[in-house]
Formats: structure tokens, C-alpha cells, sequence
């Protein structure tokens, strides 16, 4: 029993959050445009928790094989990591991450066969990025790329497939909603790279606050913060978002905190603080939906 159990640790299921937050705005803005089906809904979510666990375990496994994490790294320490712990095997971590790859791919496919094969091509893209993330020969986490993949991941592509699979079209509003979520996750992995600059540099990895240096990367941060609050209030005021958005405000004391702690002295959780902003303003996003498609 304790295999399974160190497997589900070992695909961090309290980062699952913001797959959930991402396939709900899509398939909430569907909602309000007039179609919403509980089963693509719950089938949607099950396909992109299942991607993103494949792709933790992947991250794992590359990141310890080559090195990158060990112990006594700052992943090591603050959150649970079975593989660098020895509590499962490098082939019980690629057991696992094929399992939920498969699993992911078949609800895919079904999904594209009843909502339309344009969903392929979202399914391909993500599928691409996921596994070459940290996977040679392109490694592109290593690349200073990480940050725009993980906004078009949960931002653009997951928001517009999950609006696809309801209406069986995409759409403009659903695009430009997702961006604000999109940037806020990409923060996660920014203040992750903040916080192993040095790490980072000494092993030979490039990533972007590397390339801009961290005072840049802090400042980049703070402004990307500010961005993703001041398309909600914009869309909010001039559409296509409407004023019970504006809930998602609740949020910004947390931001404000958030941002003055990382400029201060950036915490050894700087990645995990940042992911609890991303729920409070992700699911004050998701509420604001369903209030509009409500009334």
C-alpha cells in the first residue's frame, strides 16, 4: 500500500489545483455562451490532472538523473519528493508517469472523437511540452523557456481546450480570460528559479532569471503580479468579463504580501506561496464565472 501512496505524493497533487482552476474557466465561460456538459466537464478534468501528474513525475525523474535535485536541495526540503527520499525507484516513477500518460491519452482521444479532432492538435501541443519539458535532447525547462510554457499550458491551451470540448468551437473571450491565470502560474516557476539562482547557474542550467539576473527576475515578478490584476479589472470594466469579477480583488492583499516578502527575502517556498496565490485568485475567478452564467 505505501507504493501507491508514495506515488500519489510523488505527482504532487496539491499542484493539481491549477489544472482544475484552468478547465473550470474554460468550461465555465462555455457555460455562460450556452453549453455545459458535467461529463466533458469531469472528463476534461481527469485527462489534465492526469497530464500533469505524468508530467511532475517526468520533471522528477530527469531532474534526479541528471543531477539537479539531491538531497538537500530546496525541492527536497519543503515538499515531499519519494524519488530523491528512495521511497520508490526510478522504474516505479516511469511505471507511473506511462500509466498516467495512457490513461490521459485515452480520455483524449474519446474526447476528440466526440467534440471534434481539432482537439487533437491541443492534445499533441501538450503532450510535446509535457514530456520535453525536462526530457533530452530538448530539455527546454533548461533553456530559460519553462516560464512561457507553463503560461501557454494553463493559461491559453488548457482554458480554450476545455471551452472547445463544451462547444465545439473556441472562442476570443475565452482566450484573453486565460491570460491573467496563465501569468500567475508562469510565477510559480519564476520564483522557483529566483530562489535557485545559484543552484541553477552551478549546474550549468540557463534559466530566465539567470539570462536577467534576480533584482530583474524580482522586478519582473512584481510587474507580471500587477499585469495579471490589471486585465482582470480591465475586462471587468470594458468587457468581456463582467463586474462580479472584480471578487477576484479579495486576492490582492495576498499578492501585495507576497510581493513585498520576495522583494525582502525570497522564502525557500517562494514557489508553493505563489501557487496558494494562484488558487485564491484562480477560484475567486472560477466563483465570478458561475455568479455571471447564474444570473
Amino acid at each position: 500500500m505505501s507504493i501507491y501512496r508514495n506515488w500519489v505524493m510523488a505527482s504532487r497533487p496539491w499542484s493539481f489545483s491549477m489544472t482544475a482552476i484552468s478547465v473550470s474557466v474554460g468550461s465555465a465561460i462555455a457555460a455562460i455562451d450556452g453549453n455545459f456538459s458535467w461529463a466533458f466537464y469531469l472528463l476534461t478534468l481527469l485527462a489534465g490532472i492526469f497530464m500533469h501528474a505524468a508530467t511532475n513525475l517526468l520533471n522528477d525523474y530527469y531532474d534526479v538523473k541528471s543531477g539537479v535535485d539531491f538531497k538537500g536541495v530546496s525541492t527536497g526540503i519543503y515538499r515531499p519528493h519519494p524519488l530523491l527520499e528512495g521511497k520508490l525507484t526510478s522504474r516505479q516513477v516511469l511505471m507511473e508517469t506511462c500509466l498516467l500518460y495512457a490513461i490521459a491519452t485515452a480520455i483524449g482521444l474519446y474526447l476528440a472523437a466526440a467534440r471534434g479532432w481539432s482537439l487533437l492538435a491541443i492534445g499533441l501541443i501538450g503532450v510535446f511540452a509535457s514530456i520535453t519539458y525536462t526530457a533530452p535532447p530538448f530539455k527546454y525547462k533548461y533553456m530559460a523557456l519553462g516560464e512561457l510554457s507553463v503560461f501557454l499550458m494553463w493559461g491559453p491551451l488548457m482554458v480554450m481546450g476545455s471551452y472547445f470540448i463544451q462547444r465545439q468551437a473556441f472562442s476570443a473571450n475565452a482566450l484573453f480570460i486565460s491570460i491573467p491565470f496563465g501569468i500567475l502560474v508562469a510565477l510559480v516557476l519564476l520564483a522557483n528559479n529566483i530562489r535557485d539562482i545559484s543552484h541553477d547557474r552551478s549546474k550549468g542550467i540557463l534559466t530566465l532569471p539567470i539570462i536577467i539576473g534576480e533584482r530583474n527576475g524580482l522586478r519582473l515578478y512584481s510587474i507580471l503580479v500587477i499585469v495579471a490584476y490589471t486585465g482582470i479589472i480591465g475586462m471587468s470594466l470594458a468587457g468581456p468579463l463582467h463586474l462580479w469579477t472584480l471578487i477576484v480583488l479579495l486576492s490582492m492583499p495576498l499578492a501585495l504580501k507576497l510581493m513585498c516578502q520576495m522583494m525582502k527575502n525570497i522564502p525557500d517556498d517562494a514557489d508553493a506561496q505563489t501557487a496558494k496565490l494562484d488558487t485564491a485568485f484562480g477560484v475567486l475567478l472560477v466563483i465570478s464565472l458561475v455568479l455571471e452564467g447564474m444570473v
